[in-house]
């Protein structure tokens, strides 16, 4: 029962990191719904426009002043094709010139790689830094994917790659003092357990810089859970962390 419970205890967590951990999607009519941490810029800078294209396709009277749930235009409107460069406005579409149709397709000649034979996208492979120094093993609790990492009470936990805090807090039962970090569009790692946390909830962070230190907050001994997600789901950290 009580491993049952830890597992439902879970759920919130996991809904967090999809969330934070996801790239920014636009839905069928081409509008983004504004989350948590989000600005013009980012937007812009996630669907490839410009923070002026934006503020004129959606009339915005404020650029700095989005809302939370509040959906923003990110593909051109059907009489506006976007412009490039900062400061420059949309103008009126010209038709394209009718294009012949395409060959069709011939069969592929060796199979499609399969998804874990694909390389690893290029925002994998940035600066990663250990969180913490001390022995680490794969996690005890079935539920969690990450590693733990032993250590003193009071040692510093350090952010493992720079990126903007999205969570810091105790609101997850069975992760104690949490820090939440996305490092890109897709990519995120998860610090829990903390004594203390030092940043806030829309700070920027570097690599290496202090978050927290380490403690025993829901949980039976002193440890750092550390875990990486990308869109959502975990991956084994030792892969990207360097050697020891």
């Amino acid at each position: 029962m009580k491993k049952t419970a830890s597992r439902f205890a879970a759920w919130p967590l996991l809904a967090l990191l999809w969330l934070a951990g996801c790239a920014s999607t636009a839905d069928s009519d081409g509008y983004y719904t504004v989350q948590r941490g989000d600005t013009l810029y980012s937007i812009g800078r996630d669907f490839d426009q410009s923070p002026g294209n934006l503020t004129a396709w959606n009339r915005l009277r404020n650029p700095n002043d989005l809302e939370v749930g509040q959906r923003i235009l990110v593909r051109p409107p059907g009489n506006v094709v976007a412009r490039t460069g900062a400061g420059q406005t949309p103008r009126a579409a010209t038709p394209a010139p009718a294009r012949k149709p395409a060959a069709p397709a011939r069969p592929a000649t060796k199979p499609a790689a399969k998804e874990d034979d694909a390389p690893a996208p290029a925002d994998a492979r940035i600066d990663w830094a250990w969180p913490t120094q001390g022995k680490s093993a794969p996690s005890a609790d079935s539920y969690k994917k990450g590693i733990d990492i032993a250590g003193s009470e009071g040692q510093a936990v350090q952010a493992a790659a720079a990126g903007k805090v999205t969570y810091a807090g105790h609101g997850i039962r069975g992760y104690g003092n949490m820090v939440i970090i996305k490092h890109t569009s897709v990519l995120l790692s998860v610090y829990a357990h903390n004594k203390t946390i030092t940043v806030k909830e829309g700070q920027t962070v570097t690599r290496g810089q202090q978050i927290g230190t380490m403690g025993n907050s829901d949980t039976n001994r002193v440890k750092l859970y550390f875990e990486i997600r990308r869109n959502g789901k975990p991956i084994n950290p030792m892969t990207l962390l360097p050697p020891r």
